[in-house]
């Protein structure tokens, strides 16, 4: 698969494409894997229950099961990703939630310009944007532009932008239905609201390959993943079930994650229980 031009510049301007039905057709066996990943660990957070208090994550996530593994070479995926990333992308990491209550305004990036990182984010359950489906501000990825840093100064300024609610602010969203694909932006500021307390949702997150000379960025970036407690950027099966073409885009980020063990060593000392965000 291929995405149009149009689609490509709708991306790059408003920062987010919405794919519904894209993997209807395979939806079953990934919400199976879904719940086999979490029943195999305890069902939430670190081993134990979700409390549907507080969001339950483990990160690692497609790693753990070779159906999900597959779909960085499923053609859809692989095609949308070289479209807008390039042939070479880097496949950086995942996470598989269990979301509970609100998650305010915020981008998942440094607000610094580089390299290019989106999230393909994959909703298990029917929402709405007043039940918690994903809410976006359209252009707000756009990082030294006058409108998307005003955004970022406001944003991260305070619980109550612009005097409001996050809820209040204007937004572009979509009813979701499992086999919808969203991707958006690192930069794009994206919530959601009214969500229910154990909404069932997983990420895949990809960037453009790193060229040499910003190799330490990259080697930060894998570092920052020490707070979830993992010794390798990748879990097993996703290299052992890799063929070459997925290799492709494992090998820059094996080659500079080498110091993520220590990093997860020092983690384990100073945390209580691995990160959630």
């Amino acid at each position: 698969m291929t995405l149009s031009a149009d689609q490509i510049a709708f991306f790059d301007t408003f920062g987010y494409l919405r794919l519904p039905g894209l993997l209807v057709d395979r939806i079953e066996a990934i919400i199976a894997a879904f719940h086999d990943i979490w029943d195999g660990q305890g069902g939430g957070h670190n081993g134990a229950q979700h409390d549907n208090r507080q969001r339950s994550c483990t990160v690692q996530f497609i790693d753990r099961h070779p159906v999900l593994c597959a779909l960085l070479d499923d053609p859809r995926i692989h095609g949308i990703a070289c479209d807008l990333l390039g042939d070479d992308f880097n496949y950086m990491n995942s996470d598989g939630n269990f979301y509970s209550g609100d998650t305010g305004w915020h981008s998942d990036s440094s607000w610094l310009p580089g390299v290019r990182h989106l999230k393909m984010a994959f909703y298990l359950d029917p929402l709405t944007p007043e039940t918690g489906a994903l809410r976006i501000i359209p252009g707000s990825h756009r990082v030294g532009d006058r409108y998307a840093d005003q955004l970022q100064a406001v944003l991260t300024g305070g619980p109550k932008p612009f005097g409001l609610h996050g809820s209040e602010l204007p937004f572009a969203s979509a009813t979701v239905r499992p086999g919808d694909l969203l991707i958006f932006n690192h930069d794009t500021k994206h919530a959601s609201f009214g969500g229910g307390s154990r909404r069932r949702m997983f990420t895949v997150n990809l960037c453009q390959r790193y060229p040499e000379e910003r190799l330490q960025e990259l080697r930060d970036y894998v570092g920052e993943y020490a707070r979830f407690w993992v010794e390798r950027n990748y879990g097993a099966i996703m290299v052992d079930t890799a063929t070459p073409q997925r290799m492709r885009h494992l090998e820059q980020v094996m080659a500079n994650d080498h110091h993520l063990a220590e990093l997860s060593r020092r983690s384990r000392a100073a945390m209580r229980e691995p990160a959630r965000t």
